[in-house]
């Protein structure tokens, strides 16, 4: 396989480096007509949620493209979806280097990066000189807060970014479960989750009309939660009739990895070991929710048929991330062709 040549090779490099060469690399691979030689076959297998026709089911997770530099390159090689950012009001470095681990004998990443981005103002320009949504492509925007933001004031930080890729996004993400900004997850908790959920869908309806358009909310959630904090997410999310609901982002656990040298560092655990984590979460959230606010499952999918048991599990779209790190864009087109002879999620 090309891509596994091309990985031996990016894996020499410390993760951050090998990080912007890959996506240099995949924007040379558009330019000369080769992501579909890495990619292989995408086929279309249309699916609706939040009012939003989507090509297939396979979503590119939030994370890997922070600033939106990449968007027709990944766009490429098949993505019925890309998530771009986590994007912050002001430009962040993030935290002090190293903060990206790689995992190749467990399929994990950890990583403690902490929303480094250029700011919401600079991923607006990138998105702007993008095709992919004028060619019917669906963008999500994932926004954030600001580290130096008092978390007490988070709130107007994600109203801040609302208003400003409200018009420019296909669907936006509310980020409040990332493990490397300081007392983040404390927003997904009871009055401070209510407060701030009210508070982005009221400025929805208020954008909605003053731009003519509906922009769907989802709320990505972490995967360590417990029954009483999922039955409560779920009850808020019906509550403010959100739009979707992404399950999950990464986990402070360690389970699966407590023999690797790099078990004992900060940050979230994605890939292979968060599946099983990741699955359950979202399989109680399915229950709770009986189908009032669709589910977009990421975690762990590293095959098609993972991305079988997200569905199974109660998903309607998957996202990957680490699968892309470890796998390459040949798992667009292995999962996209797996989904498409699953009957629930056709149509």
């Amino acid at each position: 396989m090309l891509y596994s040549a091309l990985q031996k090779i990016l894996f020499r490099f410390n993760p951050e480096t090998a990080h912007h060469l890959g996506m240099l690399g995949m924007a040379m691979a558009k330019t000369a007509h080769l992501s579909g030689l890495l990619a292989g076959k995408v086929p279309d297998s249309p699916v609706e949620v939040m009012g939003l026709k989507f090509r297939n089911a396979v979503g590119l997770a939030a994370g890997l493209d922070k600033d939106g530099d990449y968007i027709d390159a990944l766009a490429a090689f098949g993505f019925g979806a890309i998530e771009v950012g986590t994007v912050t009001p002001r430009p962040q470095p993030g935290n002090p280097k190293p903060r990206l681990f790689r995992l190749p004998e467990y399929q994990a990443i950890i990583n403690r990066m902490g929303f480094n981005n250029r700011g919401v103002d600079y991923l607006i320009e990138q998105v702007r000189k993008s095709s992919f949504q004028k060619n019917g492509g669906i963008l999500g925007i994932n926004i954030g807060k600001n580290a130096t933001t008092p978390i007490e004031q988070a709130a107007e930080d994600y109203l801040i970014c609302l208003d400003k890729v409200y018009n420019d996004s296909s669907y936006v993400a509310i980020n409040i479960s990332s493990p490397n900004t300081k007392n983040l997850r404390e927003l997904q908790k009871d009055d401070a989750l209510d407060d701030l959920l009210g508070r982005l869908k009221a400025r929805q309806t208020e954008l909605a009309a003053r731009h003519g358009r509906y922009v769907p909310l989802a709320l990505k959630i972490a995967p360590d939660l417990d029954d009483t904090q999922i039955t409560a997410i779920a009850d808020a999310l019906r509550r403010h009739r959100m739009d979707a609901v992404i399950a999950t982002n990464t986990t402070l656990g360690r389970q699966g990895i407590e023999n690797s040298p790099y078990a004992s560092e900060t940050g979230g655990l994605s890939g292979a070991p968060v599946f099983e984590k990741s699955t359950a979460v979202l399989k109680q959230l399915a229950e709770k929710l009986a189908g009032e606010v669709p589910i977009i499952g990421v975690g762990g999918i590293l095959s098609g048929a993972d991305a079988v048991a997200k569905i199974e599990a109660g998903a309607k779209l998957v996202q990957i991330y680490s699968g892309y790190i470890f796998r390459g864009p040949e798992l667009v087109g292995e999962i996209a062709r797996t989904l498409a002879a699953v009957p629930a999620i056709k149509g």
